[in-house]
């Protein structure tokens, strides 16, 4: 499966980053969150170089469940951190890497991920349950 595969990636950056931290156990979502569409939202905009396929990104990212009663959809907080990769090259979510696509250093961007570009009807198997959508806040630090 490349998209748990992939989101296995991105999480496992971020376990690393934050080892002994206790973020939870995954819970089934109800109900199915498939019909969640697909958002960004620029928080502040970037003046300096646009991430680009090819480009090495670093950024710092919190993540959330998606929850539709939350301020934000940013329901319970799962993990974030600060790491680098190469935009394009399936290091990351299709989610993850679409959002930081575009994005200015300097700029912090909002995304509402649906499992089809997170974890799938499988979950990450840990904190991120079947069908579940999720939010990123994203701040990008640097492109190479």
């Amino acid at each position: 499966m490349r998209v748990r595969a992939l989101g296995v990636a991105l999480l496992g950056l971020a376990i690393a980053g934050s080892a002994g931290c206790d973020f939870g156990h995954a819970t089934p979502t109800l109900p199915d969150q498939s019909n969640i569409a697909y958002s960004t939202l620029d928080l502040t905009v970037g003046t300096g170089t646009v991430a680009a396929a090819g480009n090495t990104a670093n950024v710092t990212y919190s993540i959330w469940l998606y929850s539709d009663t939350a301020p934000d959809h940013k329901g319970t907080q799962l993990q974030g951190g600060t790491f680098s990769f190469v935009l394009g090259a399936n290091q990351v979510i299709p989610g993850f890497d679409s959002a930081v696509t575009g994005m200015a250093v300097g700029g912090t961007r909002r995304a509402i991920v649906p499992p089809s570009l997170a974890y799938g009807s499988m979950g990450d198997g840990g904190s991120i349950p079947p069908n579940a959508a999720i939010v990123f806040e994203i701040a990008l630090n640097s492109v190479q």
